[in-house]
């Protein structure tokens, strides 16, 4: 039998959620959100060469690092959005927040490298027209061809937090009390 989308409510992932009770859960989300599949296969199939930090670095050092930083920083921006608008309350909500969260924070890193290499390559350069060469060149490499592919790793990596987060941080909501007798809005003056 076919599953019928008749209302938003009908569509996966929209039921409600919470926090889990304890922080364990919190913790092994943030861990599991590190933990990209696609970054830690190809460091344990291709080491990098280079493991200390400069200018030959590995890149998928510095987006686990970055990932290291952004995961928990990503729970933290939910539970605080949470508590002030009581939204995100589904699990797709919480997924959509990290890519979000995750896309502009690549989008930001790319574009924040762009600008200090290019005014690297101003002190590099031996005179103006040799500035202005370098400058089309790293916008050229470093904006136009490497932000979307930064966006794209940064909204890909977000999406497994996100996954992670929604999936091991929250647990279904219970069932809302109805307040048949006025009750509850009574006890609440």
């Amino acid at each position: 039998m076919k599953a019928r989308f008749d209302a938003p409510e009908d569509l996966p992932g929209q039921e409600k959620v919470t926090w889990r009770r304890s922080r364990g859960p919190v913790v092994g989300a943030a861990l599991a959100a590190v933990a990209w599949p696609p970054l830690i296969l190809t460091l344990l199939i291709w080491p990098p060469e280079n493991w200390l930090p400069g200018r030959e670095i590995d890149w998928r050092l510095v987006v686990l690092a970055i990932g290291v930083v952004a995961a928990p920083l990503g729970l933290w921006l939910v539970a605080r959005e949470r508590e002030r608008t009581g939204r995100p309350a589904s699990r797709l909500g919480v997924v959509w927040r990290f890519m979000l969260y995750g896309g502009l924070l690549a989008a930001g890193l790319q574009a924040g490298l762009a600008v200090i290499v290019m005014v690297l390559g101003w002190f590099e350069a031996g005179g103006f027209i040799q500035g202005v060469g370098a400058t089309e060149t790293t916008l050229l490499i470093y904006g136009v061809g490497g932000l979307p592919v930064a966006i794209l790793v940064g909204v890909s990596y977000a999406l497994w937090a996100g996954l992670c987060a929604a999936f091991i941080a929250f647990q279904p909501a219970p069932p809302e009390v109805r307040d048949r007798l006025g009750l509850i809005e009574r006890a609440g003056r």
